[in-house]
């Protein structure tokens, strides 16, 4: 029992060496389903309105992402946490440090694609986080009815659209910008319909079919940034 532990923790700690501030800048190749990835950077484990959705997923590394792309959602969530202090955001799955195949996930690969859990309320409106666990695969095997409700909980529509509303901002800030976003197409209405959703449709381009995987308790999202061409091995310049 103590071995695991303490490969863990090796395991752990050199994942966070990846991932430093002082190492190499991030470099982004190739595309979200042939591409690698070096100099990943990571979001903090929580912060004053967001958390990971998993430390287990934190540690193994599977929350890496471009920095550029890292700092936009930084800033994002900092918007929001002066503009609506009253909301919680979870981000969950992103990729490995140096990009590469990110199973089960058909793309991730490069750095540019990042998942968020969607914002939620109780039955009787208070604000809460997605549960995640083990049991329901960190929250992804969660499926909510076509009205977005799920064993006493509903998305928040109106948090998810101001999410990506920061979101669409930040990264213009950045130098980049939202190339896609993925969600339920049965559930996109019901975005929209909101009174900051409304203005999505004008500002990103989201899927009209639905995808292999429903995308009802999360939400993915594909980021416009420079990258360079080929792929290649993800295990180069490790």
């Amino acid at each position: 029992m103590l071995f695991p532990l303490i490969a863990l923790g090796f395991f752990s700690a050199w994942i966070a060496w990846l991932g430093r501030e002082s190492g190499p800048p991030s470099r982004c190749y190739g595309n979200v389903v042939g591409g690698r990835l070096e100099g990943g950077r990571r979001l903090p484990l929580w912060g004053e309105n967001f958390s990971a959705y998993s430390i287990l997923g934190y540690l193994f590394g599977r929350t890496f992402m471009h920095g550029t792309v890292r700092d936009a959602i930084l800033a994002a969530y900092a918007e929001l946490s002066e503009i609506h202090p009253e909301l919680r955001f979870v981000y969950a799955e992103s990729g490995w440090p140096w990009g590469g195949p990110f199973a089960p996930h058909r793309s991730h690969m490069n750095g540019t694609s990042v998942d968020f859990h969607v914002p939620v309320r109780t039955r009787d409106g208070a604000v809460t986080e997605l549960p995640t666990s083990i049991f329901n695969k960190f929250g992804y095997s969660i499926d909510f009815d076509r009205s977005g409700q799920w064993n006493g909980y509903h998305i928040d529509f109106e948090a998810m659209a101001l999410h990506l509303l920061a979101l669409e901002r930040a990264t213009r800030a950045n130098g980049i910008s939202i190339r896609r976003v993925i969600f339920d197409v049965d559930l996109q209405p019901r975005l929209f319909a909101t009174q900051a959703g409304a203005q999505l449709p004008k500002l990103m381009s989201f899927n009209k079919r639905q995808s292999w995987v429903r995308h009802d308790e999360h939400y993915h999202v594909d980021f416009n940034v420079p990258c360079r061409r080929g792929g290649g091995d993800s295990r180069k310049g490790r």
